[in-house]
């Protein structure tokens, strides 16, 4: 199975590609869906369903996850970041592709084991996991990266709870 992670931003929407054989997990590809902060929202929401919508026609993953909001303090931030995930729900959805969601805290458990870990924390992991020390180009692929982690643990032990006996 292959699986595309995002961490939807509004300026900066990482991604991540792991393929997942039983619990075997290899990186494949990860980088950054940018969105020039000078252009209008709807010029910006077009640039990010674009660079996904390519980043799925050139992996063809299987499935997809998606890291959930987090409520900022800023109420215009948050529904800004809102549209952006939005956006980055519909184009692995919109090509029929099942799309799971994850909280931020549940992607660090299921990476470093903690559920407050800070962000070093989980880009060294997803190091140790996926890349044998490698370096990430970005914090928002390796975040990306992370909630593919993530949904492929919990997807398998979903379907094993799910087969029939």
């Amino acid at each position: 199975m292959r699986v595309l992670g995002l961490d939807p931003g509004l300026r900066h929407t990482g991604w991540g590609i792991i393929d997942v054989d039983g619990n075997r997990l290899a990186h494949v590809a990860d980088g950054i869906a940018h969105a020039a902060a000078d252009q209008p929202l709807a010029m910006r929401l077009v640039a990010l369903f674009r660079q996904i919508g390519a980043v799925l026609e050139r992996f063809c993953p299987d499935e997809a996850a998606v890291e959930e909001t987090f409520v900022n303090k800023n109420p215009a931030s948050t529904l800004k970041l809102g549209v952006a995930r939005g956006v980055v729900l519909l184009a692995p959805a919109e090509r029929g592709l099942p799309v799971a969601e994850y909280s931020a805290n549940l992607i660090k458990k299921s990476v470093v084991g903690a559920g407050h870990a800070d962000k070093t924390q989980v880009q060294l992991m997803v190091r140790r996991i996926l890349l044998s020390g490698r370096e990430i180009g970005a914090a928002d692929a390796a975040d990306a990266l992370a909630v593919a982690i993530c949904h492929a643990h919990h997807a398998q032990t979903r379907r094993a709870w799910e087969a029939p006996r």
